[in-house]
């Protein structure tokens, strides 16, 4: 996501902090390059306008400038500006107390992945603790309904519909059965168009008219760059949205629009859907996409995700197994699992400080995983647990069974052996491991 703001913003962070002291011409230089950036990147000339002048004029301070180090602390306001246009600080739901029905919403063009993002945001809240109820109150796209009723199965939440009827007597129908049964979150999922037309918000106004919602969801596809910003003035104009979720935002390399919202409508982006499963949708935490487009990483981001996948316990056993290289190819096979949940590699090594626009997409060869894969699951298990007894006659079988060849088994070997290796002094230098995060303990980044 992200990735041409990302590459420019990288090299000019590298330039920058390189510089023993800084004048105002490679400031203004520095500036007019960030400028094109977001320009070619879909922002919003005016917010283009904003975040230039406002980074121009503080930069140009003598404090800055006779600051330490004063590469580092431009960065810094360019971080701080960026900070500021997306919303400071994460923007919560406004939900209603557990004893209570709180309603949400949802709004968007056909194709935005306004019913997805429903059961993905129902998941969400799940996993929190409420009680989740879908309606489908999209009675216009064919086969609506029944793709909201397959994705309320998959994660796990009731649905409420009513074929022939109309939208806001099923919205209205499902705030009764929420509040007869105690479910204390009602996601309303709405019809969509081809573009806003008149009819599109009559109908969606009826909807909200009838069930007086806590929240309005505007799901607005990230691809379609200030397109997306036009369409939720429309919207807000109908509906006063309280918030924004961005779908698609793992695919959009401009990422205008994130850019433009808050400071174009006043509205906060609340989310972002990060990938096609259904657990693919994050909170929009505009210090943390700052950071990422400056190519500083997310490490808060990348923890969280290991915590996700990982107990407390198991980490420390695993830390211990690379210490001590036990390390073996079954708990190889294990982390591509863990990998898998979460996310893909571009999207995890994004986190990482330093390696955002340094990444070659064309590299990261995820087939090769796939491939490394069958060949770990075609070995014995005897095999995984020491794979020092793999000789040429097993190599031959493993490279049968998993559709591969011998030198693919071979380089799988060489490399995890080299891969134990480097994890060993890596599990116990800790000066190696700071290093690895980018100094981000230094509070002076």
């Amino acid at each position: 996501m992200l990735e041409k703001l990302t590459e420019t913003f990288s090299g000019i962070a590298r330039r920058m902090s390189g510089n023993s002291r800084i004048s105002e011409n490679n400031i203004r230089e520095a500036v007019e390059e960030i400028k094109t950036a977001l320009l070619e990147a879909d922002v919003n000339l005016r917010v283009v306008r904003r975040l230039v002048n406002r980074t121009t004029e503080e930069a140009l301070g003598e404090r800055v400038l006779k600051s330490v180090n004063p590469g580092q602390q431009f960065i810094k306001i360019v971080h701080d500006k960026i900070v500021a246009l997306l919303g400071d600080g994460a923007a919560e739901l406004e939900l209603k107390g557990p004893d209570t029905v709180s309603v949400i919403l949802m709004a968007g063009l056909q194709g935005s992945g306004k019913t997805t993002t429903a059961a993905k945001l129902a998941l969400r809240l799940k996993g929190e603790g409420r009680r989740v109820l879908l309606a489908a109150a999209d009675l216009t796209r064919p086969a609506a309904a029944d793709q909201l009723s397959v994705l309320a199965e998959q994660v796990g939440v009731a649905i409420y519909r009513e074929d022939g009827s109309k939208p806001e007597k099923v919205a209205k129908n499902a705030y009764k059965k929420a509040k007869k049964e105690q479910y204390n979150v009602l996601i309303v999922d709405t019809a969509g168009r081809m573009q806003v037309d008149d009819e599109l918000m009559k109908e969606i106004r009826r909807v909200k008219d009838g069930v007086n919602p806590d929240e309005v969801l505007l799901v607005a596809d990230a691809m379609t760059g200030q397109n997306a910003v036009e369409i939720a003035k429309s919207f807000d104009e109908t509906l006063n949205i309280t918030g924004i979720v961005l779908s698609k935002f793992d695919s959009d390399a401009r990422g205008g629009a994130a850019l433009s919202f808050k400071s174009i409508i006043g509205k906060p982006v609340k989310f972002i859907g990060v990938g096609e499963k259904i657990e693919n949708l994050e909170p929009f935490y505009p210090e943390r996409i700052a950071s990422r487009i400056l190519g500083m990483g997310d490490v808060v981001s990348l923890v969280e995700k290991v915590q996700e996948t990982i107990e407390t316990d198991e980490a420390e056993k695993l830390q211990e197994k690379m210490a001590k290289s036990t390390f073996t190819l079954e708990d190889y096979l294990d982390q591509f699992a863990r990998m898998r949940k979460m996310g893909s590699m571009q999207s995890l090594l994004e986190m990482i400080p330093g390696m955002a626009g340094q990444i070659d997409e064309s590299k990261l060869d995820e087939k090769q995983w796939k491939r490394e894969e069958a060949i770990i699951l075609s070995m014995t298990l005897e095999e995984r647990r020491n794979h020092r007894i793999i000789g040429p006659p097993r190599r031959k079988r493993i490279a049968r069974g998993s559709g591969t060849s011998v030198s693919a088994v071979n380089r799988l070997l060489k490399n995890f052996d080299k891969s134990r290796t480097m994890m060993r002094k890596m599990a116990k230098n800790k000066k190696m491991q700071q290093q690895l995060m980018g100094g981000m303990a230094d509070p002076k980044i």
